[in-house]
């Protein structure tokens, strides 16, 4: 096939930078398609209007009338309107009162029915604009029915018959369980259920939509490519490793990237002093404005260390919980802290800034502005994660002269090189183990190497003159892209592609089958 020619692709996300974030993905949804517009294809977002989304604030405008959209046995009002992000990139946002005009965003008694309407009406409102996409990049458990549809429903609809899919999993552990209801939501009880001998009995008794979007996809990708080999194991499955395996053939990691225009030191507007590799001097006076600010006596002489997370054990927090004092009492250095987690973390924290008042500054809120200077202030950034399938941080960290402390895990892996003092490779200080004296180790290990300032000038500039851009990522997923239209016109069709039956009746493909409903018991992802 033609793998020049510009493609148009539909990217859904629930979340959106600037209009709705909790997590990476808004960020991701908010960069990447701006990188492939650039790459000269028709890329468009469409996401929920939520309540918190105003048309004012964000001069949205419509773009389509109400039109009915089929949700269950019933049909919803679904009407359109039309804003942008960067120069030329259109967003969608799909408007329904009764389902979006709230606050938040996820954690509603009925999410299945709201993503579910979401996206049935992004397909529709496609068929309404006359505009037919070759590719529906789908992303998380949100969006991940559409590759099931695609696969039934549409599957020889004359508009969408050639429509292929890419599913992102930016995180394997949300992966949007439900009962059995929600494949009548979606129109979708007539195809059976499916069953996998090889998942846990209880995956097998509900609907896990980010499993029905592994198994229907045509391409499947995660944010890295450690992450994407991880994921194939028990410790990192999330008990869809069975899953995950039989469809491996077509599971790629890219990696994610960052956005330059707004992680950007020589312009943010946030920072004390701006400052690019070329002249790094200017980045002193952050540290100092930071420790201000922080509260934390000025010195020069021991390195600051930041962090800026959700609070959790996911992020390595009980690591950093279990050497607290003895870091704090052993190693010069001092800690700054941002984010938001789990209570038990927040009075942990309180407790350690009490005790080591100028050592420890902890900042339990989200604070954009302050996170930029966290990354232009500190020496060093800590990201001890347990799992993690990109990170962000470590790359921006990076960008801003920070160098990273990680555990060697997911992106971090991908994108942190351990230092070696003999060769004098590397860009950070990585540690194996999820072990808190392996944390330890490295803690050490850097404030110590900290003292020989030109070796740490060089790691600086290492971190901060690497590529984290998003344009060879978005290279890459416009691979993934010209792959899955392939894969979905049969170009390179494994064998065990699914072929389903409208009766539900049980056929074999690749270690998963379709099976009719005979109760709970057959009750399948």
């Amino acid at each position: 096939m033609n793998t020049s020619r510009s493609l148009k692709i539909l990217f859904l996300s629930a979340e959106v930078v600037p209009f709705a974030k909790t997590g990476g993905l808004a960020d991701v949804a908010g960069s990447l398609p701006k990188a492939i517009r650039a790459l000269g294809h028709d890329i468009r977002i469409a996401m929920p209007r939520y309540g918190r989304v105003s048309p004012d604030r964000f001069d949205l405008r419509p773009k389509l009338d109400p039109f009915p959209v089929p949700l269950d046995d019933m049909e919803e009002p679904a009407s359109i309107l039309e804003g942008h992000i960067g120069e030329d990139v259109p967003v969608y946002f799909v408007e329904n009162a009764r389902l979006f005009d709230r606050e938040g965003i996820y954690m509603y008694p009925d999410d299945a029915e709201r993503f579910i309407f979401y996206c049935r009406a992004a397909l529709e409102m496609c068929r309404q604009m006359g505009w037919r996409p070759d590719v529906i990049h789908c992303n998380d458990w949100h969006t991940a029915i559409i590759p099931n549809w695609m696969q039934t429903v549409y599957r020889d609809d004359p508009f969408f018959k050639d429509t292929a899919t890419l599913y992102t999993i930016h995180n394997l552990a949300y992966q949007g369980i439900f009962g059995y209801r929600v494949l009548e939501i979606a129109g979708l009880e007539e195809y059976g259920f499916i069953a996998h001998p090889d998942l846990a009995p209880d995956l097998n008794d509900v609907v896990d939509l980010m499993a029905r979007g592994i198994l229907f996809a045509d391409i499947i990708n995660t944010v890295s490519e450690r992450y994407a080999r991880e994921i194939l194991t028990p410790e990192f499955g999330e008990r869809l490793d069975p899953i995950l395996r039989d469809r491996r053939d077509r599971l790629f990691g890219v990696l994610n990237g960052i956005d330059y225009e707004v992680f950007n030191p020589a312009t943010d507007p946030h920072i004390a002093s701006r400052f690019d590799s070329d002249h790094l001097e200017a980045r002193r006076p952050n540290k100092a404005a930071l420790q201000r600010e922080a509260g934390l006596p000025e010195r020069e002489d021991i390195p600051l260390i930041g962090a800026i997370s959700r609070l959790s054990d996911q992020k390595g927090f009980d690591l950093i919980a279990e050497i607290i004092d003895a870091w704090m009492q052993h190693v010069p250095s001092q800690f700054i802290l941002l984010g938001t987690g789990e209570q038990r973390y927040h009075e942990l924290f309180e407790g350690i800034q009490e005790r080591y008042p100028d050592r420890v500054a902890v900042f339990l809120t989200f604070n954009a502005p302050l996170a930029q200077r966290i990354y232009a202030g500190t020496d060093m950034f800590l990201m001890p994660s347990r799992f993690e399938p990109c990170g962000l941080g470590q790359m921006i960290a990076m960008h801003y002269g920070s160098v990273p402390i990680v555990r060697a895990t997911g992106g971090l892996a991908d994108t942190v090189r351990d230092y070696d003092p003999r060769t004098g490779e590397g860009n950070g200080f990585s540690f194996k183990s999820y072990d808190a004296l392996a944390l330890y180790a490295a803690l050490v290990r850097a404030v110590e190497t900290f003292k020989y300032r030109d070796v740490w000038r060089r790691l600086m500039l290492r971190g901060m003159r690497a590529d984290f851009s998003w344009q060879r990522s978005a290279r890459k997923y416009v691979d993934l892209y010209y792959r899955a239209i392939a894969t979905r016109r049969g170009a390179h069709r494994p064998e065990e592609y699914p072929t389903w039956r409208r009766d539900g009746t049980a056929e074999r493909m690749g270690g998963h089958q379709v099976v009719e409903d005979e109760g709970e018991s057959n009750r399948g992802v």
